[in-house]
C-alpha cells in the first residue's frame, strides 16, 4: 500500500515503471520493468540454468468445469475450464487448506486485465500446471472488483515484500491466511533472470515440506510489521494540519512533476488523474490572483486538452483508454474502464466551467455518448469496463488494440471521395489521416510494440489544429470540421462489424455512484435534462437492484443476466467504504443537480449506516470493509491514497462537509475534523499522494457556501437562477431549492429556510456563510456577481 513509501505516487498499485511492455496492468510500481520478477519472500529461488526446462506441455483446455462455473464474476468465470480445483474466496477453501495442511495459492485479477489474460493462457491452462495447483495447494480466484478487501490487504504485502505489485497478483498464504510469498505476474518458464511459475510453485511446495517453521514465524514477523506500519489515527492530534502549507507543497510536488510539453504528471507511462485535476482546479480558485494560481489553472487545462487530443481518447467511438504507454498520450492501453469515464467527465466539465471553451463540454458529452451506449444497462446500471484485447478477425487469437486500430489501406478504402475546393488533389481519407497522424507504415513504434502486434497500425492521435489543417489544403475550418466528423462516423460504422472487445458486465455501487456524478454534474452544467434523467435512472438502478430495504446496507454487485434481467451471487456480496462514500457522493450532486429531495434523504441515510459499519471510533477516519466481512483478512486498512480512483476517506471528507451543508448536524462536521486529524501525517509527509483529500482539507477551512433558491422548481426564473449556479465553478458549496414548504424536508433539517422569502413573488437567490445571508437577488446577472467575488 502506499503508506509504505514515501514517493508521490499517482496511482495506488499503479506506480508505472519507465518503458513498460504494452499491456502492463494496472498496479506495477516504478520498478517494475518486468512483472515476471516481482516476487517477495523468504524462499529461495532459482532461475535458468541446465537443469530449467525450455517447454510447458501444453493441452487445450479440459471442457469439465471446475467450481468457478457457479460463480457470477466475468473474471472467475474466465478460468471456470482450467484444469485448476479452483474455489472461490470462502470457508470452504480455508477449512480444506487446514485440515489437509496446505498453503493456499491465492490469485486476484479482473476480467478486462491483460497479463491476467496471458498468465491463464500460459499457465493455468496447463495441464501439469494444473495439477501441482491442485495436488499441492488449495487454489484460490478472486476477483479484486468484488472483494477490494482481500485485494488491498495482500497488495500491501506484495509492495512491501517485492519489487512493486500489480494485476494478476499472485499470493501464498497460510492455512490462517497469512501471506509468505507474493509476487504479480510469473511466466510459464525460468528464463536467463527470471523464474517460471512452476519452478516457484516446487520451490514453495519444497519449502512447506521441510522449513515451515521458518515460513510461519517470517509471515508472521511481516504481518506485524505491516500492521504497525499501516494504522492511521488520530493520535494525541485534535486538529487538522495547516491548510496553507499542505495545499502549497501539494502544489509544489505536482509543479515539479508536471510535463511542459505534454502535459501530465509523470515520464511514462501517464495515467488520466482527475483528482490531481480537480485540486488544481480548486487550487486555482483559491489563489486566482497568484502567478502559482495561474499556473495551477493551466497546468490542469493543458493535462485535459492533450489527453483529449491524444491516442488516449478514442476518437472514433470516444471515451478514454485506461492510460497511456508513452509521455505523449500517444498508444493507449486499451482497455476502458468505467470509473475513468465518471470522473473525467465531470473534469471536462469542470474545465468548461472554468474556461467557457466548449471544446471541453464536447469532450465530457462524448464519455457520456459513449458511457451510454457502451455501458450502459437497459435498466440503467452501468457495467465496469471493456476488454483492451479483441481478435482482429472472427477465429483468431486477440490481439491487444485490434478493435481500435487502422491501416492506411482501410480507411483509403473507406474514405475516397475527393475533397472539393481543396488546393491540391485530396480525399476524405488523405485529410483524416493527415489531422490524426496516419503513416503507410504505421504510427506505433517498435518499442510500444514488443510483440509486434500492431506492425504497420495506426493509432489516431489529433497532430495539428483544425486550422492548421485547413490553412494546409486551402480550406475553411467549418468545412474541415464537418468532413472529418464525417469521415469518423464512417470508421465508426466500419468498426461495428469487428469482433468486440470483451464486455464486463459486473456493476458495482462504487462505480455506479461515480457515474451517477458524472452524468448529473454534466447534465446540470450544460443544461441538458437528458444527462440528468440518466442519472436519475443509474440512482433508481442503485436502490431497486443494489440496496437492501431491510438492513439498509448497499451491496457490492450485481450481474447482466440474459434477457436484460439483472443477477445477484447468493449470498450477496455487501458493500465496502467506497461504495457508500462513491454513492453518497453522485446522491448529493444528483440533488444539487435535480432538486429531488428524495435523493438527498437517500444519501443521508446511507451515510448513518457508512458510519455504523466504517467508522473508527478509537483512531478517527473509516475502515474500507465491515469488521465481520474482513474476518479473518491480516490486514484492516484504511486507504490512504488518492489514485485512479479517488480515496474513499477523502470523498468521505467532501461529503460529510456537504451534509452539514444541507442539514446542520454537527456529527458530520466533528467526524470530518477527526478524519482529517487521523490522516494528517499522510498528508504532512506526502500530499500529493492524497490530493482529493487535501483538497477538502482546504474546503473544510474555508467557509462552506449555502446557495438558497426560493423559487417554484418548474417555474423560468427559479430555473434560470438555478443554471447560473451551475455554470460557475464553485466546489466548496452546497445548492438549495427551498419550495416555500415549511414541512418540506430541507425545512426541517434547516429551520433558517423557512424565513428566506421570494422578493416580489419572484424566485429569489441568497448565498448564505456562518450563519448570515445576504439581501435577496432576483436577477441572474447579480447572483453571478456575487459568486465571483
Amino acid at each position: 500500500m502506499s503508506h509504505l513509501s514515501s514517493l508521490p505516487e499517482k496511482h495506488k498499485g499503479e506506480r508505472k515503471g519507465h518503458r513498460l511492455p504494452r499491456g502492463s496492468e494496472r498496479g506495477s510500481s516504478s520498478q517494475d520493468k518486468d512483472r515476471s520478477v516481482t516476487v517477495g519472500s523468504s524462499v529461495p529461488m532459482s532461475a535458468g540454468g541446465k537443469g530449467s526446462r525450455t517447454n510447458c506441455s501444453r493441452s487445450t483446455p479440459q471442457k469439465v468445469p471446475n467450481r468457478l462455473i457457479s460463480e457470477k464474476s466475468p473474471y472467475l468465470l474466465q478460468h471456470a475450464y482450467n484444469p485448476v480445483d479452483w474455489y472461490p474466496w470462502g470457508q470452504e477453501a480455508f477449512n480444506k487448506a487446514r485440515k489437509e495442511n496446505k498453503p493456499i495459492f491465492l490469485s486476484v485479477g479482473y476480467s478486462t486485465c491483460h497479463w491476467c489474460h496471458m498468465m491463464e493462457k500460459e499457465s493455468f491452462q496447463d495441464e501439469e500446471i494444473g495439477r501441482l495447483l491442485s495436488e499441492d495447494f488449495v487454489s484460490v480466484k478472486v476477483d479484486r472488483e468484488e472483494r477490494p478487501d482481500v485485494d488491498k490487504a495482500y497488495m500491501t504485502f506484495v509492495q512491501a515484500t517485492s519489487s512493486g505489485g500489480g494485476w494478476p497478483m499472485s499470493v501464498w498464504l497460510t492455512p490462517s491466511l497469512q501471506p509468505f510469498v507474493g509476487g504479480t505476474y510469473f511466466p510459464p518458464e525460468d528464463g536467463l533472470t527470471r523464474v517460471g511459475f512452476r519452478t516457484v510453485l516446487m520451490r514453495i511446495r519444497e519449502q512447506w515440506t521441510q522449513n515451515k517453521s521458518p515460513l510461519l514465524k517470517t509471515s508472521q514477523r511481516v504481518t506485524a510489521a505491516l500492521l504497525a506500519r499501516s494504522e492511521i489515527s488520530m493520535g494525541d492530534r485534535q486538529l487538522p494540519p495547516s491548510t496553507a502549507t499542505t495545499t502549497s507543497r501539494c502544489f509544489q510536488q505536482l509543479d515539479g512533476s508536471h510535463d511542459e510539453e505534454y502535459g501530465g504528471f509523470a515520464e511514462a507511462p501517464k495515467f488520466p488523474t482527475p483528482v490531481i485535476l480537480s485540486f488544481l482546479f480548486s487550487y486555482w480558485l483559491s489563489h486566482r490572483l497568484t502567478q502559482d494560481g495561474s499556473r495551477a489553472q493551466q497546468m490542469a487545462l493543458h493535462t485535459l486538452k492533450m489527453m483529449a487530443n491524444g491516442g488516449i481518447r478514442d476518437h472514433v467511438g470516444q471515451g478514454f483508454h485506461r492510460y497511456s504507454t508513452d509521455r505523449q498520450w500517444h498508444v493507449p492501453h486499451f482497455e476502458k474502464m468505467l470509473y475513468d469515464q465518471a470522473q473525467l467527465t465531470v473534469a471536462y466539465s469542470q474545465a468548461f466551467q472554468i474556461s467557457g471553451d466548449e471544446f471541453y463540454s464536447e469532450v465530457a458529452k462524448g464519455i457520456l455518448q459513449y458511457v451510454a451506449r457502451n455501458l450502459s444497462h437497459r435498466s440503467g446500471g452501468f457495467y465496469s469496463a471493456e476488454d483492451g484485447d479483441s481478435p482482429p478477425e472472427r477465429g483468431m487469437r486477440p490481439k491487444e488494440g485490434a478493435f481500435y486500430v487502422w491501416t492506411v489501406e482501410e480507411v483509403q478504402q473507406l474514405l475516397p471521395e475527393p475533397v472539393l475546393g481543396a488546393t491540391e488533389p485530396l480525399t476524405s481519407g488523405q485529410l483524416l489521416m493527415k489531422h490524426y497522424g496516419l503513416t503507410e507504415a504505421g504510427n506505433i513504434s517498435p518499442g510500444q510494440d514488443p510483440k509486434g502486434e500492431l506492425q504497420g497500425q495506426n493509432v489516431l492521435t489529433v497532430r495539428y489544429s483544425l486550422e492548421l489543417t485547413a490553412a494546409r489544403f486551402g480550406l475553411e475550418v467549418e468545412a474541415v470540421r464537418t468532413l472529418l466528423n464525417s469521415g469518423l462516423e464512417k470508421l465508426f460504422q466500419a468498426r461495428k462489424h469487428r469482433p468486440k472487445p470483451h464486455l464486463d458486465s459486473k456493476m458495482l455501487a462504487a462505480w455506479n455512484g461515480l457515474m451517477v456524478s458524472g452524468f448529473a454534474v454534466t447534465g446540470a452544467v450544460l443544461g441538458q435534462e437528458r444527462l440528468i434523467s440518466c442519472a436519475v435512472s443509474g440512482a433508481r438502478f442503485l436502490k431497486q437492484h443494489m440496496f437492501d430495504v431491510a438492513s439498509g446496507r448497499l451491496m457490492r454487485t450485481c450481474y447482466a443476466g440474459s434477457g436484460g434481467t439483472v443477477e445477484h451471487s447468493n449470498p450477496p456480496c455487501w458493500g465496502f467504504l467506497e461504495d457508500y462514500a462513491f454513492v453518497v457522493r453522485g446522491l448529493l450532486d444528483l440533488y444539487e443537480a435535480s432538486q429531488e429531495s428524495a435523493w438527498l434523504e437517500w444519501a443521508l441515510r446511507l451515510q448513518d449506516t457508512q458510519d455504523r459499519l466504517f467508522w473508527d471510533s478509537r483512531g478517527g477516519g473509516y475502515f474500507c470493509s465491515e469488521a465481520e466481512l474482513g474476518a479473518g483478512l491480516p490486514l484492516r486498512l484504511k486507504d490512504d491514497q488518492d489514485g485512479a480512483e479517488p480515496s474513499a476517506n477523502s470523498v468521505s471528507a467532501h461529503n460529510l462537509l456537504r451534509l452539514h451543508g444541507f442539514t446542520g448536524h454537527k456529527d458530520w462536521m466533528h467526524k470530518c475534523v477527526c478524519l482529517l486529524a487521523a490522516f494528517s501525517e499522510r498528508m504532512r509527509r506526502v500530499p500529493v499522494a492524497l490530493p482529493e483529500m487535501v483538497r477538502a482539507l482546504s474546503a473544510h477551512q474555508q467557509t462552506l457556501k449555502q446557495i438558497v433558491i426560493c423559487g417554484d422548481p418548474q417555474a423560468k426564473d427559479t430555473k434560470a437562477l438555478l443554471q447560473c449556479v451551475h455554470s460557475i465553478y464553485i466546489p466548496n458549496k452546497v445548492l438549495i431549492l427551498a419550495d416555500g414548504d415549511p414541512s418540506s424536508f430541507l425545512s426541517r433539517q434547516l429551520p433558517f429556510l423557512r424565513t428566506l422569502r421570494r422578493l416580489e413573488d419572484q424566485a429569489t437567490a441568497y448565498v448564505c456563510e456562518n450563519q448570515a445571508c445576504s439581501m435577496p437577488i432576483t436577477e441572474p446577472c447579480e447572483l453571478r456577481k456575487l459568486l465571483h467575488q
